[in-house]
């Protein structure tokens, strides 16, 4: 067994782990290891937004140029494409992509068939939403967590190996001590969101600490009994949770909560789905999670599933926490709601 921390992210620890180093996990569990070389990733959420049929045509072929555009030199190493209905009843489709190398994405970025797009004054009228958030967390800065032994998702992705069996995991804790930062950092909140808009564009600056969650599930290769507890149990009782934060989040310190299914190129729905969610810390992440009925429900449910089927699930489960600095945040808006992502913010 072997920490998640990987060897050349450990450092003299002046903060304590919540576990002793007896502590014996009560199920196997991974993380995702990038080479050395890796000093920090980029995490892009591009978003079409569009209200009602008349529109949805333009918001397909504008998430197809988006995803044509990752096939340009200097394009992401992975990217997979959602979509999700918001509370406004606004469709959401999001491609998400991840880059092993900031440098490399500036480069994309700046290509001018992808700047000029963006920069266009035809986003501002072309009759649907735009955005970007843009996270880019130094490895030190975030952790993952796999629940299955074979095949990566999301930053893992990129990352490309995994490590043996961790022992941070199966205890209310694990999530910060998988993070190098912890070593040495509280990672408290400072600073607030602030929002600026400019020109038909909403832009919003994220804080010290903001906390980034990715957490996702893959049900597809599930059959029998554990598919219809799955979709009869665990499902509603994690969409009911997802559907609190994205609703009452701001109570609990959560700024929004997207619950997204996978989609293939075609827009056909895959048997996978994901949240995320930006929250002004991670002790306001942490606190959630270990004390709130919605959490506990979630967590409860899904541990009566694993204890009915015998540990035996071909249910996969994953998750990827980024702790990030106010200048490693890129949050930009167009035409979009006033309640979309962390534009909520606007003022008026």
């Amino acid at each position: 067994m072997e920490s998640a921390i990987d060897k050349h992210l450990m450092c003299p620890r002046t903060r304590t782990r919540r576990i002793d180093d007896e502590y014996q996990p009560p199920f196997e569990a991974w993380v995702a290891r990038a080479d050395a070389s890796v000093k920090q990733v980029v995490m892009g959420y591009f978003g079409v937004q569009t209200l009602g049929q008349a529109k949805l045509g333009t918001a397909c072929a504008t998430l197809r140029q988006i995803t044509e555009s990752f096939m340009a030199t200097d394009g992401p190493g992975h990217h997979d494409l959602a979509h999700y209905i918001d509370a406004e009843g606004y469709d959401n489709m999001v491609a998400t992509a991840y880059w092993d190398d900031p440098e490399q994405f500036k480069r994309w970025e700046a290509q001018p068939e992808i700047a000029n797009w963006w920069l266009s004054d035809e986003r501002l009228s072309d009759g649907v939403g735009h955005f970007r958030e843009i996270i880019l967390p130094k490895v030190e800065q975030f952790e993952t967590l796999l629940a299955f032994p074979e095949g990566m998702e999301g930053v893992a992705v990129i990352m490309g190996e995994r490590s043996g069996e961790i022992q941070e995991h199966g205890y209310w804790g694990g999530m910060r001590d998988r993070i190098a930062d912890s070593q040495t950092d509280a990672m408290l909140p400072l600073g607030e969101l602030k929002t600026i808009a400019q020109s038909g564009r909403v832009f919003v600056q994220g804080h010290e600490n903001l906390t980034v969650i990715r957490s996702g599930q893959d049900w597809s290769e599930t059959v029998d009994k554990e598919r219809h507890l799955y979709l009869t149990q665990m499902e509603p009782t994690l969409r009911a949770g997802m559907d609190f934060l994205r609703d009452k989040g701001a109570a609990v310190g959560c700024y929004n909560n997207r619950y997204m299914q996978h989609v293939d190129a075609m827009g056909q729905r895959i048997e996978k789905a994901f949240s995320v969610s930006h929250w002004r810390s991670l002790g306001h992440l942490e606190r959630w999670s270990e004390s709130h009925p919605t959490h506990i429900e979630i967590f409860g449910t899904f541990m009566r599933l694993v204890m009915e089927l015998g540990g035996e699930l071909k249910w996969k489960g994953y998750h990827e926490v980024s702790v990030l600095k106010a200048d490693e945040q890129r949050y930009e808006y167009i035409n979009c709601h006033a309640n979309t992502g962390l534009s909520y913010q606007m003022p008026g």
